[in-house]
């Protein structure tokens, strides 16, 4: 019981701060280029309404009505702040929960604490799996890009993820030339694959701005991981160690 309450404490205190800390690095990274691409993404439905002859014009503002109440988006301004900063929390909590089970088995296995440099490693690899992976295949897209049919990318994204961590075990954990080999096939896989993709993309979102905001998500999903792994890889060793001892 001792072992279950640590893990809780050490996931809502760690997830909490890197929450609201990610929140705050966003502001000043990923947030303002939404916004700018928001901006091109109106242009272009403004734009496309003024060229539509008047009976489709007449059937888009009917389906608007049609499901107006199911288009409810926060403002922006601190509306919007606020349910990002409870995203990020809630994220942020559910991954501490996630590296908190595997610290558990680990200190079980070895009787040692786990140190905040070894949580880093494993936050590391969280950013790895889950942001670097599928991310070369399926890179962070701004509103206003089309992208490819959302089953299809959750697939391939799954997959990526999926073959990525188990080759990172395989390659980590197994400490063998075969398992290291199969380990390096497994995260190539997905990418051999081949990601979903459409054939032809139509944007008026300038592609530097993609640029920009692929590499603001990237770094500041690096920012959540290592924290992440550092704060809660400390608050469970805090916590656990009545039970250690």
């Amino acid at each position: 019981m001792s072992t279950f309450r640590s893990i809780v404490f050490a996931s809502v205190i760690a997830g909490f701060i890197v929450g609201l800390i990610v929140t705050a690095v966003q502001q000043f990274g990923t947030v303002p280029l939404i916004l700018r691409a928001e901006v091109y993404e109106k242009a272009a439905e403004h734009k496309h309404e003024a060229s539509a002859p008047p009976q489709a014009i007449l059937v888009h503002d009917h389906a608007d009505n049609a499901h107006g109440a199911e288009a409810w988006e926060p403002k922006d301004g601190w509306e919007r702040n606020l349910y990002t900063a409870g995203a990020n929390i809630l994220t942020g909590i559910g991954f501490a929960l996630l590296l908190c089970g595997f610290f558990s088995v680990r200190s079980g296995a070895t009787g040692e604490a786990i140190s905040w440099h070894e949580g880093l490693m494993w936050g590391l690899a969280g950013f790895a799996v889950f942001t670097l992976a599928p991310g070369l295949g399926l890179p962070p897209e701004l509103p206003g890009v089309p992208a490819a049919p959302l089953l299809s990318r959750q697939i391939w994204w799954t997959m990526a993820v999926l073959a990525t961590s188990a080759g990172l075990g395989l390659i980590v954990f197994r400490r063998s030339a075969p398992a290291a080999i199969a380990g390096v096939v497994l995260i190539m896989l997905p990418h051999l694959i081949g990601a979903p993709e459409l054939e032809h993309v139509e944007t008026n979102v300038p592609s530097s701005l993609s640029h920009q905001f692929v590499v603001a998500v990237t770094l500041t999903s690096l920012v959540f991981w290592s924290l992440l792994g550092s704060l809660t890889s400390a608050a469970f060793a805090y916590f656990d160690r009545p039970a250690s001892a």
